[in-house]
């Protein structure tokens, strides 16, 4: 069985920059709590992952998350820039990125490749004296990098994040201007496309998104919500290990043999219909990019590039599920990674 790295969440921030935080779009995201990881459930909707169609088969039929989910469960923003630009090997270019976003440069011991350790920053943010607007977005653009770090695009070792998402924080009022939401997304579908290889021994990504997404999805398999009227949606289970104990041991042959039995109307497929999520607690912001949820768009962030292919289930957003197309075939886009000559122009 795979083993899951589930970052923590980053600490609390300071209360002051509230407002400079909704600016960026990560205000909802910073509003999520600790989460325990169920780690047979991972495993079992990694067999079920179809890399060719980056969907769930199910005796009920194909479904995944989608970039309503996104929206939803973290509260991201999905319509927007693709999160993508210049990368960079060198470690000189890191210390003059990090001058320009934080005043401060990091030591070579704080940085392990292209990736500066959560540590150094988590120490940033804690020393900065919110004294005029640059401090303040100094410190925001350190609770952004470490949102980053952890729930939302951590790796495997759970200890560092890879730099080159900083260039898109430079100018911070164009944060929020991003797409952040699909790329979340984008490293969740790759993450479950790695995972899904027979050599594959660990699992990382956004794996809050993706307990969540099947919490709400099939709730006859979720534990006891504790905060049902939060939002973002991920905060309903909230520390949900300390009502619901039993959850945490139930093994991955549980999972495996209620997905083999799966019936139709056990899997919610319009979960957020007014009867199921109270609209009064969704904020409007996040309501108002809902044109994009249903698209049949490339989701980017950087190297990953996958297809949200809600053609294939298009029983998650209310509609009457029609003959889908042919796969998309990313070729070598699929499985690009930031090693080797490629990216040192």
């Amino acid at each position: 069985m795979l083993t899951c790295n589930h970052p923590i969440p980053p600490d609390r921030y300071n209360e002051r920059v509230e407002d400079h935080l909704r600016i960026t779009g990560f205000y909802h995201a910073s509003q999520i709590g600790i989460m325990q990881c169920q780690k047979a459930l991972v495993n079992a909707l990694i067999e079920r992952w179809h890399p060719e169609t980056h969907t769930f088969h199910l005796p009920i039929g194909e479904c995944a998350v989608t970039l309503e989910d996104v929206a939803l469960i973290l509260g991201l923003p999905t319509d927007g820039l693709p999160v993508t630009g210049m990368t960079m090997s060198s470690f000189e270019a890191l210390e003059a990125e990090c001058l320009i976003q934080f005043g401060v440069a990091p030591r070579k011991s704080d940085c392990r490749g292209s990736c500066i350790k959560l540590t150094w920053l988590r120490e940033i943010k804690e020393n900065l004296q919110l004294i005029d607007d640059i401090s303040i977005q100094r410190y925001v653009r350190c609770h952004i990098i470490l949102l980053i770090g952890t729930i939302l695009f951590g790796d495997k070792s759970g200890a560092g994040v890879h730099w080159k998402f900083l260039p898109l924080l430079r100018d911070f009022i164009s944060i929020g201007q991003y797409s952040w939401g699909a790329a979340c997304l984008a490293h969740l579908y790759r993450a479950l496309c790695w995972a899904s290889h027979f050599n594959c021994k660990e699992i990382d990504g956004p794996l809050t998104l993706l307990l969540c997404w099947a919490w709400i999805r099939l709730p006859y398999l979720s534990p006891l919500p504790r905060e049902p009227r939060s939002f973002p949606l991920a905060n309903r289970w909230r520390n949900w290990e300390r009502g619901d104990r039993r959850y945490r041991y139930l093994k991955l042959a549980h999972f495996r043999k209620a997905f083999d039995e799966l019936q139709e109307g056990q899997f919610v497929w319009v979960a957020y219909a007014v009867d199921r999520v109270d609209p009064n607690i969704i904020p409007p912001e996040i309501y108002m990019q809902s044109v994009v949820w249903s698209a049949t768009v490339p989701l980017v962030s950087f190297e990953y590039i996958e297809w949200h292919a809600t053609d294939r289930f298009r029983r998650q957003f209310g509609f009457v599920q029609g003959l889908p197309s042919q796969e998309r075939n990313l070729e070598k886009a699929h499985g690009e990674t930031l090693t080797g000559p490629k990216n040192l122009n």
